[in-house]
């Protein structure tokens, strides 16, 4: 049996290190055994976050923290803007009004990202607004919102919590929460962070538990404030995913062993790279521009003249590469690369000769090799430079 090779934005492939870490005997989440872990692995995963906060671990997928950081800061009829450009921003939406939230919706064409300009002149007259709900990292879309200049907006335009989905990014970009100013940044465990799914991690500033403090919001299972108690004793108040914190621990090792988080963050710039090159070099458009591509995913237009469903199926059925198809109104029209977390230049030049067999056999009208070649000549310019 041939096996998947998986290029989906989330589940993603797990390190083989990882997978054993996952298979050590459980340990009750009650023991001093586990509290060591808790605490060592919290100290592990601070740098990929950029921060001196904890960051609290919720036995869940990244949905229940974005929730979390929703109704833990924010209760029924405050003033709330989310800047959503693809799904998952509407997906803040959906939180914020499920709970009677005042929603402010800055919303831009999909594919596209939001400026900072953008950002201030749509807040400059607003009043009262208690958080802006930003998507660091558009799933849907393969773009990448410039996080550090809507922060700083945020900050300078209002007294709001700068409250940031970086579920399929952190791992994989940039990130430094403190600097930046980011109030709550979220990210869940089975896209950069190259676990299964199921847990989720939340970082807190100072400035929001404040907040959370005197939030009427009612919570108990995505109570933050439980969660900070219970973290303090190095435990949470739930019976966590203990075979996933000892994955975590492991897959913050392997950061370290690459030199890490910025040695991390900068093969995902390579391998991006190496993925749009290659398109361009078969005539394939991209959704998105270079300077909003999201390092984590690329978002590719249906190759011209092929039906984009019978394509990705032909591509899983007859040479195992599984892409994902498009969202929403982008069904049928894009599908998604994804290139995270456990995903080397060998992979991006496995999946690329793959996908030119699988426009042969569609007739497509490409010079064969010109992909490879493309994204060899990336991977090679930047090896080049390291000498």
């Amino acid at each position: 049996m041939y096996e998947n090779i998986l290029r989906h934005p989330g589940p993603t492939p797990i390190p083989k290190k990882v997978q054993l870490a996952m298979n050590r005997d459980i340990i009750s989440h009650r023991s001093n055994e586990f509290v060591e872990l808790y605490r060592e692995t919290i100290e592990l995963v601070k740098p990929v976050f950029g921060t001196k906060q904890d960051i609290l671990l919720l036995p869940s997928g990244g949905t229940a923290a974005l929730e979390a950081a929703a109704i833990n800061t924010v209760s029924a009829g405050e003033n709330v803007v989310v800047i959503t450009v693809g799904a998952f921003g509407d997906y803040f939406v959906s939180i914020c009004e499920k709970y009677g939230f005042h929603v402010h919706k800055l919303e831009k064409e999909w594919g596209q990202a939001c400026t900072a300009k953008e950002l201030r002149e749509f807040l400059q007259p607003l009043q009262d607004i208690k958080a802006v709900f930003i998507t660091y990292n558009e799933t849907s879309t393969g773009i990448i919102n410039p996080i550090a200049e809507l922060a700083e907006v945020v900050r300078e335009e209002t007294d709001a919590l700068c409250i940031v989905d970086g579920v399929s990014c952190i791992g994989g970009a940039p990130a430094e929460m403190d600097a930046w100013g980011i109030d709550i940044l979220v990210t869940g465990s089975q896209k950069a962070m190259m676990l299964p799914p199921g847990l989720s991690l939340v970082s807190v500033s100072e400035r929001a538990w404040k907040v959370i403090e005197e939030n009427k919001t009612p919570s108990f299972y995505l109570n933050l404030l439980s969660y900070r108690s219970w973290a303090e004793k190095g435990m949470t108040p739930n019976t966590p995913t203990v075979t996933l914190i000892n994955g975590l621990h492991e897959v913050c090792k392997l950061i370290e062993e690459e030199g890490g988080i910025e040695h991390t963050i900068a093969r995902h710039e390579l391998i991006k790279n190496m993925v749009r090159h290659a398109m361009n070099a078969l005539n394939i458009e991209l959704l998105t521009t270079d300077e909003h591509a999201s390092p984590t995913i690329t978002a590719i237009m249906a190759p011209k003249g092929i039906a984009l469903g019978d394509f990705l199926s032909h591509l899983k059925q007859q040479y195992h590469l599984d892409f994902a198809g498009g969202l929403g109104h982008l069904q049928g029209k894009i599908f998604r690369f994804g290139h995270m977390g456990y995903c080397f230049p060998s992979d991006i030049l496995q999946a690329i000769s793959l996908m030119e067999a699988a426009l042969q056999d569609f007739e497509y009208d490409f010079e064969l090799g010109a992909g490879v070649r493309a994204a060899q000549e990336v991977f090679l310019s930047a090896q080049r430079k390291q000498l």
